[in-house]
């Protein structure tokens, strides 16, 4: 069980640190405003999926998550 939580809080500092590399390296790409926020927000839905897929699977919702 300690092993499980260390390895969801690890995937979720992973994940965390993508997702905040990510917003801050948007902005140097050059694109229209209009794509740059479409992908930010696809971006911020798929890290939501993931860590309420994990949620879930702690909770015993979902087939739990193995590493």
């Amino acid at each position: 069980m300690i092993g499980t939580l260390i390895s969801i809080i690890l995937l979720l500092i992973v994940l965390g640190v993508i997702l905040w590399a990510v917003q801050q390296l948007l902005p140097l790409v050059p694109m229209p405003h209009p794509i740059g926020l479409i992908i930010n927000v696809l971006i911020t839905v798929i890290v939501v999926i993931v860590v309420v897929y994990i949620i879930a699977g702690l909770l015993g919702v979902v087939t739990p998550v193995k590493f």
